[in-house]
C-alpha cells in the first residue's frame, strides 16, 4: 500500500510511549511503514515536540494504569492541546475512566486516564474469552482514522472492551457474540483508540496507521 502524499512530503514525528507493557517493536515497525518518524520514549518531556503520541499496551488494566502513572499529566496535557493520542488495545482501554477488570481481580476501583469517559467490561456471553483472531470492522460514523476500512478485518486479542458513556464516542463496532466498540474517539476527535492491533492487522492495519500519520500532520 502506497504511503500518503502528506507522509512523503514530511514525516510525522510520533512518540510511542514505553511504559513497560507495550508491543513496541511491532508498533514501531507498523508506524514506520506508514511513514512516521518514530521515537520510543519513557520521557514525558518528549511529548511536547511530537506530532502524535501512541499508547500501546498488552496486559492488565491496573498494571497499565500504574505503569503509566508518570506519564498521566503529560498525556492529558497533550490531549488538551490537540496533539493526537492513539491508544492501542490496553492503551485504548486506559483512555477510559474505569474497568471491571480491576474489580474482578479484587483490586477495587482503578482510575484510567479519563480522556474518554466510560468503563471497560468483560464479555459475558458464550463467547470464547479472550477473543483471539480476526474480526470485521463496521464503521458507525465518520472519523479520519477509519477512512477506507469499513467491512475490513482486524486482529483482536482481548477479554474486555470499552463502553463509552457517550454513544457518539463509538466510531466502529465489531460483532463477537455481541456488538462492541472496536474504535472510539473523544468529542474533539484527536483522542482515539482501537481495541484491535493495527500493527498486526495486515493491509487494514497499515491503512489505519497511515490515516493516523495524516491526522498527526493535519493537527
Amino acid at each position: 500500500m502506497e504511503a500518503s502524499t502528506h507522509a512523503k512530503q514530511r514525516a510525522a514525528s510520533v512518540v510511542v510511549v514505553d511504559y513497560g507493557l507495550g508491543n513496541l517493536r511491532s508498533a514501531v515497525k507498523g508506524l514506520e511503514r506508514a511513514g512516521a518518524d518514530v521515537e520510543v520514549s519513557d520521557d514525558p518531556a518528549t511529548f511536547d515536540a511530537a506530532d502524535g503520541i501512541v499508547l500501546p499496551g498488552v496486559g492488565a488494566f491496573r498494571e497499565g494504569v500504574e505503569n503509566a502513572g508518570p506519564y498521566r499529566e503529560a498525556l492529558v496535557d497533550a490531549a488538551e492541546s490537540g496533539t493526537p493520542v492513539f491508544g492501542i488495545c490496553l492503551g485504548m482501554q486506559m483512555l477510559l475512566t474505569t474497568s471491571e477488570e480491576a474489580e474482578h481481580a479484587g483490586e477495587g476501583d482503578v482510575t484510567g486516564l479519563d480522556l474518554i469517559p466510560g468503563t471497560n467490561v468483560r464479555f459475558d456471553g458464550d463467547q470464547k474469552v479472550p477473543q483471539m483472531g480476526w474480526n470485521e470492522l463496521s464503521v458507525q460514523r465518520d472519523h479520519p482514522l477509519v477512512d477506507g476500512v469499513d467491512g475490513e478485518y482486524a486482529y483482536f486479542v482481548h477479554s474486555y472492551y470499552a463502553v463509552p458513556e457517550d454513544d457518539d464516542a463509538v466510531v466502529a463496532t465489531t460483532d463477537y457474540g455481541t456488538d462492541f466498540p472496536s474504535v472510539i474517539a473523544d468529542e474533539s476527535g484527536t483522542v482515539f483508540g482501537t481495541q484491535f492491533h493495527p500493527e498486526k492487522s495486515g493491509d487494514t492495519g497499515l491503512r489505519i496507521l497511515e490515516n493516523f500519520v495524516n491526522i498527526c500532520l493535519d493537527s
